[in-house]
């Protein structure tokens, strides 16, 4: 038996605005609106973004080392209006799936999790303001984003059942999607290290890092990957010299040989199992491929920002493959 429909409509569309939540924090971050408000959870102490002349001179005079820009508080702004509105959904799915839990089919253990995950959320986007883009939490903080979508899609999947277990007797598929997923977030972590570490540049040519050199001598691998610089610092626009992001930005493409030969051996594994399995094998190759392009793209033209935003969008969509591959390989045990 399936979940309640509404349970099933209230997950569906909870995914829908976590993925565009993702997706919106990530052009914030990218067009550099990260402090675009420099408290939380207001922008100068007001809840919307101060835009009258007499409000932006009081919000200078308040926050003089951040004086007002309107464009990028708004964006700030409207990136947390629809992660608030995220939060209230997901405390809406726990207090239903609570409420139903004795209905057969009903899932509840996951959405109480993410009840306590996107409360956590709140709290590294608080951080992530008010200790100024340290990259460690706003890294933490696109992790989050993440595995809250991840766990949505899996709830929504779950509460279907469509299709579920169908792949459940291919041989080894279960090992191989865990060190596949494993490998997925070890390179959406490199990736969001690179990011908040303003490191996509760092090595401007492909396939070669920089100046025809393929791994530069001077690259600084020791001070590239220190997690923990302390507080009161401001990491718009990054603290690292060039070398420690050029290694930073080589361990991510080292990452993604990786991450590609993993995958890709899982696609070839799905293949295999031919029917259901051989779509599956399709979508995971396919967002596998789609996202690689996307990230030389990226170097080769300069990290323009519609590439950029697709490239975290593309590591969203390869999850949610991910996710759709486990749901069709783990059967739902009888109530």
């Amino acid at each position: 038996m399936n979940s309640h429909p509404w349970f099933y409509r209230l997950s569906l569309l909870a995914t829908a605005t976590a993925l565009c939540v993702v997706v919106l924090g990530a052009w914030v971050r990218l067009t550099d609106a990260g402090l675009g408000c420099p408290d939380w959870p207001g922008c100068y102490g007001q809840w919307d973004v101060p835009n009258t002349p007499e409000a932006i001179a009081a919000a200078n005079e308040a926050f003089p080392d951040t004086p007002v820009h309107v464009g990028k508080g708004w964006r700030e702004m409207v990136h947390r209006y629809l992660a608030s509105g995220l939060g209230l959904l997901i405390v809406g799915m726990g207090v239903f799936a609570w409420r139903q839990r004795h209905r057969p089919g009903q899932p509840w253990r996951v959405p109480l999790l993410l009840v306590a995950l996107v409360c956590f959320q709140g709290l590294l986007g608080a951080w992530t303001v008010t200790w100024q883009l340290k990259p460690a939490v706003v890294t933490a903080h696109l992790l989050g984003g993440l595995t809250t979508l991840s766990l949505l899609w899996w709830v929504t999947l779950r509460s279907n059942r469509l299709g579920a277990g169908r792949l459940s007797q291919v041989r080894g598929l279960g090992v191989f999607l865990a060190v596949g997923v494993l490998a997925a977030v070890g390179q959406i972590t490199l990736g969001g290290w690179t990011s908040t570490n303003y490191a996509a540049l760092a090595c401007n040519e492909f396939p070669a890092c920089s100046l025809g050199e393929y791994w530069p001598d001077n690259a600084d691998f020791s001070e590239g990957f220190v997690l923990w610089r302390g507080l009161g610092v401001n990491y718009e626009f990054g603290v690292l010299d060039h070398p420690a992001r050029m290694a930073i930005h080589l361990v991510h493409r080292i990452g993604a040989i990786a991450v590609t030969l993993v995958l890709g051996g899982l696609a070839f594994w799905l293949w295999r199992a031919g029917g259901l399995g051989r779509v599956m094998g399709v979508a995971v190759a396919g967002a596998l491929g789609l996202q690689v392009l996307i990230g030389i793209g990226n170097v080769i033209y300069s990290l323009p920002l519609t590439l950029a935003v697709a490239h975290n969008a593309g590591a969203a969509l390869l999850m949610l493959v991910l996710v759709t591959a486990i749901h069709v390989r783990r059967p739902i045990a009888r109530s």
